[in-house]
């Protein structure tokens, strides 16, 4: 159920409807934080989702504790060398650049690069 509420959500929100795709993201992170648990990678996902919302709403203040928590997730369960951990940083790097504070955005989007240079190589699209 939290997929499919996840998946409606990102759904929604590409056809504009930021509001109600907020209401199916915030319930999928409650299923999966109760389901999978608080430190789930998946939660990490819907946490990392909601907080794109928010940002594409201009709603930063509510975005950056779900990216904090979402980045803080991927480092303790997948590494902190893991793509997913460098798309995490390279997410909440670029909310700190939308909020200009640029010099905690900077070393942020270097240690992403870094890592998905690392793992992808340097000649790969998502590096």
């Amino acid at each position: 159920m939290g997929l499919v509420l996840h998946q409606t959500s990102y759904y929604l929100s590409s056809r504009g409807r930021f509001e109600t795709a907020i209401a199916y993201g915030e319930r999928s992170l409650q299923i999966r934080e109760t389901q999978l648990g608080k430190d789930h990678p998946d939660t990490a996902t819907s946490l990392n989702n909601l907080a794109e919302l928010y940002c594409s709403m201009g709603r930063y203040s509510e975005a950056e504790p779900l990216y904090v928590r979402s980045l803080q997730i991927y480092e303790t369960q997948l590494g902190k060398d893991h793509p997913n951990t460098a798309t995490s940083l390279n997410n909440l790097a670029g909310l700190y650049e939308s909020m200009g504070r640029y010099s905690e955005a900077e070393p942020l989007c270097v240690r992403s690069l870094n890592i998905m240079e690392q793992c992808l190589g340097t000649e790969h699209p998502s590096t």
